[in-house]
């Protein structure tokens, strides 16, 4: 499975909604949900994902009538990596 960020900037979406449709992904089959980084004022989310590739969760997303801004591929790193990328 390949890591991605989906940018989701929703900021009429009533948090209760959010938080079912949570519930509802991560149950989900096709990709798996890892994690999600919000801010409720400005309605912006971030979701960390697997998945085979970007159509599939577009097609859970769609399914699901959950609108996103973008999907990125994305790769995972932590200080101690970029020194040894650098050298």
């Amino acid at each position: 499975m390949k890591k991605f960020m989906v940018f989701h900037h929703d900021p009429d979406v009533d948090c209760n909604v959010v938080q079912a449709n949570w519930r509802k992904l991560a149950q989900v089959e096709s990709g798996t949900w890892i994690r999600t980084y919000y801010n409720e004022k400005k309605g912006v989310r971030f979701c960390h994902w697997l998945a085979p590739d970007e159509e599939s969760l577009k097609d859970i997303f769609t399914r699901m009538n959950v609108s996103w801004e973008m999907i990125v591929e994305v790769r995972e790193t932590v200080p101690d990596l970029w020194g040894e990328k650098w050298e």
